[in-house]
Order: structure tokens, then C-alpha cells, then sequence
């Protein structure tokens, strides 16, 4: 089943899941309430997998979740990017080296082990990934575009034009090493770049908080370490959380951090 691109009416976007399934059944029973549920979009920014509990799980879940909610979409975030490489899913030039980035840095143990394979075994993971996962993670898109809202793991670059960012991340270029929409660092506390009107949305850094500027959104609240996941009504700019709390975003200032990739 494809994944959806572009969309358009209310959304409902859950943040930085890796392997924690239960946190995001806590906020899919509070969504499944709402009264516009059966038409509102709701949308994974990215990084199911490693470091939580059940990365296999995580992607079960999203893969049922389209059968009975149709208006359910994801994106990639860099762990699925780096997954996808390291199994050959995708081609990506040699001297990216994704098969021991993925290993050596992003908590792969996990997901070796919700497969029941042991870690580093490669080609066992291969072999164990049903072919609706292979089929999700190597379809997945790099972005979703809304009316209002666009939405991306990192963020853009506040530099180039949005226009090129936009078909750049149409076309998946994997021959970019470490494309920065999904691996920068720096890029989540970026405002976008001028010719950007809508509102654009990330995950991919750990905050605290749900983070609201004037153009950017940051609601990756768990980081895959616990703790308490987060979700966001469009156009309500309502939080909902795992732990049953609510509240409404409020906008703070901008934040400069300095560039690193991973």
C-alpha cells in the first residue's frame, strides 16, 4: 500500500516512535475519540525503529493501522534510511559506509533483536524482514506535503531555496551522503527559508517539550529513551501525550545550534 505524499484536512502527527508501541497505542485511544477521526490524516514523522522495545512492532503497527485508518501516512527518518542501506533496500553510495553507522551508533541492537536475530547479522535480518516491511521501508517518503504545513524528520535548509529542497526531496536522492533533511542536527532549530510559507514540522532531536516558533514545529519528546511521547493536532495546535495529558502549544523563540550530522 503506497504512502501518501500530499494531504490535505486535519492531521494528527506522532512523534519519534522507536519501538515504543505501547506509548503510541496510549495516543492512538485518545485519537480514536475525536469526533473527526475517521477524517483526519494521521502521519509518523520518522524513526520507528532501534532503541526502544519492539521496532518490529512499531512498524506492525503503522502497516495495520493503514488497513483500517486509510488516512494514515509516514515519512523516513534517518533510522529507517540507515536500516534500508544497511540491508540493501535501497542503493546508497559506498563511501556513506550505512551498514556500520547503523551498527556502531543507532541503538540497532533493538531491532535485531525484535526480529530474533542476532546483532550485526545482516543478512539474517534480511532474511527475517517480512517483504511488507522490506516494501514500507524502502517506499517510504522523505516528506508530506499539507496546504498549510510541510513535513520533514530534520528540517530544511534555511539557505536554498524551497522550491529545490522540495524536488530534491521528491526524488529521494540517495546518492547524497547523509541527506541533512533526515540526518542534520542543526536543521531542527533552523527557521525554513523565506519562500517557505507553510508551517514545517520535525522530529528527530530530542526536546523536552513540544517546541512551537513562528515557522517550526519540534515534537520528538522521547528520543527512543522513555519518557513521555507526544502528538499534534493540525489545525488545533492541541498536544496530545502518552500519558493521557493536553495542553496547546505555545511559540517561544528560535534556537541556534551548531551543525553536526548523524
Amino acid at each position: 500500500m503506497p504512502l501518501e505524499r500530499a494531504i490535505q484536512g486535519p492531521v494528527a502527527v506522532i512523534g519519534d516512535v522507536h519501538g515504543q508501541v505501547d506509548d503510541v497505542g496510549r495516543i492512538l485511544e485518545q485519537l480514536q475519540r475525536l469526533p473527526d477521526y475517521d477524517r483526519r490524516w494521521i502521519l509518523f514523522i520518522g524513526d520507528l525503529v532501534d532503541r526502544g522495545p519492539d521496532p518490529k512492532g512499531a512498524i506492525d503497527l503503522v502497516l495495520e493501522l493503514m488497513l483500517h485508518h486509510p488516512r494514515t501516512t509516514a515519512i523516513s527518518g534517518n533510522h529507517e534510511l540507515a536500516m534500508s542501506a544497511a540491508l540493501g533496500l535501497v542503493e546508497t553510495p559506498e563511501y556513506s559506509d550505512w551498514s556500520k553507522r547503523w551498527l556502531d551508533h543507532y541503538g540497532a541492537q533493538a531491532t535485531f533483536h525484535s526480529y530474533g536475530v542476532d546483532f550485526g547479522d545482516l543478512q539474517g535480518l534480511r532474511d527475517a524482514l517480512p517483504e511488507s516491511h522490506a516494501e514500507y521501508l524502502a517506499h517510504l517518503p522523505w516528506s508530506v506535503e499539507h496546504p498549510e504545513y510541510f513535513f520533514v524528520h530534520a528540517g530544511l535548509d534555511p539557505n536554498t531555496p524551497f522550491a529545490m529542497q522540495r524536488e530534491i526531496l521528491k526524488a529521494r536522492d540517495f546518492t547524497l551522503n547523509r541527506p541533512q533533511w533526515l540526518c542534520s542536527k542543526s536543521l531542527p532549530f533552523e527557521e525554513p527559508p523565506r519562500d517557505c510559507n507553510q508551517l514545517v514540522v520535525s522530529g528527530h532531536v530530542k526536546v523536552p517539550e513540544v517546541r512551537m516558533t513562528r515557522k517550526r514545529v519540534l515534537l520528538d519528546t522521547t528520543g527512543g529513551e522513555g519518557g513521555v511521547m507526544s502528538c499534534v493536532l493540525f489545525p488545533e495546535m492541541k498536544i496530545i501525550r502518552s500519558d493521557g495529558g493536553q495542553s496547546r502549544m505555545t511559540t517561544a523563540a528560535p534556537e541556534k545550534k551548531k551543525g553536526w550530522f548523524w
